[in-house]
């Protein structure tokens, strides 16, 4: 692995053999303090809103915290946690828009034990407890991936820190980064400690839509390597939150099967691809929006079985995640936290900044569309529809720039271009064509 990390470091010169030109060398400067500046600048946004929305009594209805902290209320009361009228109640009380229906925790029952606590909190601390949580699952998980990747002493895991998703979940106070959480202790454990691996895994089934294919392959895996310690750990982790959702309320499934057929899921406009395909064929077939996610799970069936003797969930499996946030059946841009893990992949594996730039670039331009929102409510899930499908090819190229034939060539070609005079060039053209 620690090979593999200080391949990474080497320079256009190691790779190509030819010296390095000044203008090479000052496009190189100019992005890495692009993207030291575009860092400094999102977590110094971010953190701000957050400071803001979690101390201001006037803020705190507007995140979508307080259907957490509302739900734990409710349970904590012994009542229905799925009850839209005794909700709104409670958001109003502290200022969720009273133009607006009541916002529901669509997280399955299994999840009912991660809020109950803040039932027992005023606004203002859960906020705070909640926020904090957040934010250290999220620096945890980049920790343990810059461990996983051999602790380089390079700073590109501030790309995967300062992700503009992330943040953006953050600043709303989402639970992605506690499924994140448990998809990088999934991918830190599964071979040294199985059974704590799939009990991991009860984080990502937060979220279970966004691992679609990925929960495909996670089973075939599975069975081909018979890690049943693995299987054993999640279904303990998930069997003991349904125990526990069911003291807290005996009729926890059916209230939550109530809520989802009596829920607005077909008027939600969500930025996903899913949800247009649906409205480009058919706004009232809800089906077509789990067409991406069925035909992602049998390509990701083929993936795995032609790679199943060398198959490696830090590599391939990052392939696979990105797939499964594209082809997600809904999927908002707070969810697209989970694209960390693969993202950092592709950061170790290139060798370019231009490429390192470009992720900076994009990434920033969701705390653009974030600051728009002040000024037009709802830009910032109109104007990103384009990230997950950005990340997935982000991730191809910076992929395929670690390929050393293909960077041989590439390099070479580049400078012999650059050394030759444009009559040189016709030179060596002509002789080529008469060879």
């Amino acid at each position: 692995m620690a090979q593999n990390v200080n391949k990474l470091e080497l320079s256009e010169e190691n790779v190509s053999g030819l010296p390095k030109r000044s203008g090479t060398r000052l496009l190189r400067l100019a992005a890495k303090y692009f993207i030291a500046t575009v860092c400094s600048a999102a977590v110094g946004s971010a953190l701000s809103l957050i400071i803001i929305a979690t101390l201001s009594n006037t803020k705190l209805g507007q995140r979508d915290f307080v259907v957490y902290w509302a739900t734990g209320q409710l349970l904590a009361h012994h009542s229905n946690p799925y009850d839209a009228t005794a909700i709104l109640k409670i958001e109003h009380s502290v200022g969720f828009p009273s133009d607006r229906s009541a916002m529901l925790m669509r997280n399955p029952p299994w999840a009912l034990p991660l809020v109950y606590p803040l039932g027992f909190l005023g606004p203002q601390m859960a906020s705070l407890i909640w926020s904090l949580l957040l934010i250290a699952s999220l620096v945890y998980s980049v920790y343990l991936l810059w461990d996983l990747h051999g602790r380089t002493r390079s700073n590109r895991y501030l790309l995967g820190a300062t992700f503009g998703p992330a943040l953006f979940c953050l600043m709303n106070a989402q639970v992605a980064p506690f499924a994140l959480l448990g998809l990088v202790l999934f991918l830190r454990l599964h071979r040294t400690r199985p059974f704590a691996a799939g009990a991991a895994l009860w984080f990502c089934a937060l979220k279970p839509h966004l691992f679609l294919p990925f929960g495909v392959v996670l089973l075939a895996w599975i069975v081909m390597n018979r890690s049943y310690k693995l299987a054993t750990g999640a279904a303990t982790a998930i069997g003991v939150s349904c125990w526990i959702a069911w003291l807290l309320d005996a009729h926890a499934w059916s209230h939550y099967a109530q809520m989802v057929r009596s829920s607005r899921f077909k008027s939600d406009i969500i930025p996903c691809t899913s949800y247009l395909l649906r409205s480009w064929i058919n706004p009232k077939a809800m089906w077509i929006e789990f067409l991406p996610a069925a035909v992602s799970c049998v390509w990701a069936l083929f993936y795995f079985w032609r790679r199943r003797q060398e198959w490696d969930w830090t590599k391939q499996g990052s392939l696979l995640l990105l797939v499964s946030i594209l082809a997600a059946p809904y999927c908002w841009l707070f969810d697209q936290t989970l694209a960390i893990p693969a993202l950092m992949e592709g950061i170790y594996r290139t060798r370019s900044r231009e490429i390192l730039a470009i992720l900076a670039f994009t990434s920033a331009l969701v705390e653009v569309a974030l600051m728009c929102n002040i000024w037009r409510p709802a830009a910032i899930y109109l104007w990103t529809y384009w990230t997950a499908p950005t990340w997935l090819i982000w991730y191809l190229i910076a992929y395929g720039s670690s390929n050393e034939l293909w960077r041989e060539r590439y390099f070479r070609a580049k400078n012999r271009l650059k050394s030759l005079s444009p009559h040189q060039m016709e030179i060596d053209s002509a002789q080529r064509f008469n060879d």
